[in-house]
Parts: C-alpha cells; structure tokens; sequence
C-alpha cells in the first residue's frame, strides 16, 4: 500500500501539519506539492495506473456508484493534506483528481483534532484519516504506531 500526501503549499511549514506524521511512520508514504497548473507527472502517472483511489470524505449519498468503492481494490491511496478550505479548493481545481473513484471510510467517533479552528464538522485531520485507512487495510501496528505519534501530538 502506498499513500501519496497531496499537499498544499501552504501546510509544509504549519506546525499544525499531521501530515508529517504519517510520513514519519508510514515508511511508503511520499508528499506532493500540489500545483494547480502543473500537476506532478509522477501523481498524473500513478492515477492513469489504476489501483489508485482517492481519500476524500465528501461524497454525496445519492451517488451510489462512487459510495460503493471497496478499499480492498487499491493499491494506492491520495490524501489532500491541507485544511478543509484548502482541500476543496485543490479537488476542485484538480480535473484528475475527480474522476479518481473515492473512498469514504465510515468513522464513529469525532476528530480528537482541536489545534486549528473552523473544522469541518465529522472530518478528521490527515493523520487520523490515515489511522482509519491502515485499519481498514489491516495494518494494524502501523494504524496504532501512528495513532501514539498523533495523540502526542496534539497532547
């Protein structure tokens, strides 16, 4: 499993960042600087593959066909790693990021994530979308190896 952190330029120096984290402890992990008009060849690659999907919550429920994406059939997984204002605005700037079939992990519990404000309410930070995704994947170690990093973290 590879995760590919998409992320905005503006979150690499924010201390606030998780996404360092699951870089720290999730050795095939690798970050990308999003650009709007010059996507990574590297990214445009690994999408037109296949076995890539993307990790984006917002899913409309009427649109079964994207809902219904088993995690089991990738192999490679896209997280936007910015705020939820930033995230919109690089799926929707980002043509080859939407026509990526999505995964919507179902989580019961709230984001322990409280260092930054207006949060998107039921939306987790990077680092926990990707605690969940290892779960779902059965990486069980790496899910709590990474879920004792964040929880230091945001202690």
């Amino acid at each position: 499993m590879k995760l590919i952190l998409l992320t905005h330029s503006c979150e690499i120096q924010k201390a606030t960042n998780t996404g360092h984290l699951v870089q720290k402890v999730v050795a095939n992990t690798q970050t990308i600087i999003w650009q709007r008009t010059q996507p990574d060849p590297f990214l445009l690659d690994l999408i037109n593959a296949e076995k890539t999907a993307l990790l984006y919550p917002e899913l409309k429920e009427a649109d079964d066909e994207i809902s219904a994406v088993n995690v089991a059939e990738f192999e490679n997984f896209i997280l936007i790693d910015s705020t939820w204002q930033e995230a919109r605005k690089v799926f929707n700037r980002s043509p080859y990021l939407q026509r990526l079939p999505r995964i919507q992990l179902s989580v019961d519990q709230p984001s322990s994530y409280k260092l930054r404000r207006n949060q998107l309410e039921g939306g987790l930070c990077t680092a926990e979308c990707a605690i969940e995704l290892l779960r779902v994947k059965e990486e069980n170690l790496l899910a709590e190896e990474l879920e004792g990093e964040f929880l230091s973290f945001i202690s």
